[in-house]
């Protein structure tokens, strides 16, 4: 029960994010698909905590600024992120386009951990906490190049590979190949494989003896034909980091 509560409070969470207005009670209970008094129970801890406050009668709920003021206590605090930061401010400041930072989670997906935005109104729009699978996301790629070749096997093999569209790579083999000649090449790409005209290029890195991976992604338009000198930038970018880290 404890655990499925604590699921219900990010599932409300995530409700105003999206839905970016108060909410009454019984609209939220339905976004959720709860029972109204269920919802009721978890909406006044909420509000007696400070994370919510009725906006008027009947007017609905909304959270307070306590859980950006908590978030962003969390942020700052983060060791890895606040090592990271810079550079990747410094990397998407120079190619304008944005950048994520990721890494493995112990399900094999690629987590994102951090996401600079584009300042282009036509961008690559992720947010951080997102999960992607590993066979067509540059990312996944890049974290999967740092694994041993028999673990790397194990994970593309274990169940067939989800097909996206007709640029996704499902053949085990054929993915395999791919990693092999990115590392060779010097940077990991995906150019439509998973969200169609979505590309982007990533490279591995090593932190504290744990591997992360940094990538750079756009529209394909720009990502396509700008691979190269993006991926130097990247190159340099993970490099420095790695040895800052030393």
């Amino acid at each position: 029960m404890s655990v499925k509560t604590a699921l219900r409070v990010i599932e409300i969470i995530e409700v105003y994010a999206r839905e970016k207005r108060p909410l009454a009670l019984s609209e939220l209970a339905r976004l959720l698909a709860v029972p109204v008094s269920s919802c009721l129970a978890l909406i006044r801890t909420l509000a007696e905590l400070g994370y919510l406050y009725e906006v008027g009668r009947r007017n609905g709920y909304y959270p307070t600024s306590r859980l950006l003021a908590m978030a962003q206590q969390i942020a700052h605090n983060d060791p890895v992120r606040d090592r990271v930061y810079p550079s990747l401010l410094e990397l998407r400041e120079a190619t304008r386009e944005t950048v994520v930072f990721a890494k493995l989670t112990p399900d094999d997906r690629v987590v994102y951990l951090e996401v600079l935005d584009s300042p282009h109104t036509i961008r690559y729009a992720p947010v951080a906490g997102e999960f992607r699978v590993l066979h067509a996301n540059s990312l996944g790629k890049a974290l999967l190049s740092t694994l041993p070749a028999a673990k790397r096997h194990e994970l593309l093999h274990r169940a067939p590979l989800i097909r996206f569209n007709d640029r996704t790579m499902v053949d085990p083999d054929v993915v395999e190949a791919d990693i092999v000649a990115s590392r060779q090449r010097g940077w990991f790409r995906n150019l439509g494989e998973s969200l169609a005209e979505v590309g982007a290029i990533a490279w591995p890195l090593v932190l504290a003896g744990e591997p992360y991976a940094i990538s750079v992604g756009a529209p394909v338009y720009r990502i396509e034909p700008n691979q190269e000198a993006y991926a130097r930038i990247l190159r340099a970018a993970c490099a420095a980091l790695e040895q800052h880290a030393i």
